[in-house]
């Protein structure tokens, strides 16, 4: 897959624009592919293994493009869209992504490499709570696992993630909050990112 720039919208042409403009010239279009594509992939990826990222990921542009015309042009930013796109292809494959999950939990944990204490000691931590993380996430029901991944592994915002879903922003709020409080109580109410003093 090639490298693709992530400028956000606001440093060029919105993509709102670069939508209107594909309307009579396709290959404009294009734009959004490099734009996006790489964020979306390392979003796939992660869910589904990157396997089945690219395909998703093309497919995720074949269905924006087919649906160019219907784009809400007072929306300036289109990463919400093209989440909640890849998203509905990423629902098709669950049992993809529960299996991948479920080998997760399984897999053995990678040591620790070489590098400064601190780092080491985060990796160690990580690492050996992947396990009950990946199981975690295979219990969380679908729609709160979704806006979970869109923050946590999309970067997007909570008004984004519900661009992204079509559903309000405290349904997102809430949906997030049931899902990390699930998280957290697997983990045994400890977050391994957490630094301890």
């Amino acid at each position: 897959m090639v490298a693709a720039m992530t400028v956000p919208p606001t440093a060029q042409e919105h993509d709102a624009d670069l939508i209107r403009s594909s309307l009579a010239d396709p290959e404009a279009f294009a734009a959004l592919f490099d734009r996006y594509s790489a964020m979306l992939f390392r979003y796939v990826s992660r869910r589904l293994g990157p396997e089945a990222a690219e395909d998703i990921v093309g497919e995720t542009f074949l269905a924006a493009f087919s649906r160019r015309h219907r784009y809400d042009a007072a929306q300036r930013d289109a990463r919400p869209w093209l989440f909640g796109i890849a998203t509905k292809l990423v629902a098709r494959h669950h049992r993809t992504e529960a299996a991948r999950y479920r080998a997760l939990r399984r897999s053995p944990v990678d040591g620790p490499v070489e590098g400064p204490a601190d780092r080491v000691a985060a990796g160690v931590t990580a690492a050996a709570s992947r396990p009950m993380l990946a199981e975690a996430l295979a219990g969380l029901p679908r729609r709160d696992l979704d806006v979970l991944l869109l923050v946590a592994w999309g970067d997007l915002a909570y008004d984004e993630v519900a661009r992204a879903l079509g559903i309000p922003v405290g349904t997102v709020r809430s949906r997030l909050n049931r899902a990390r409080r699930k998280v957290r109580e697997a983990l045994g109410g400890t977050d391994p990112t957490r630094e301890e003093a």
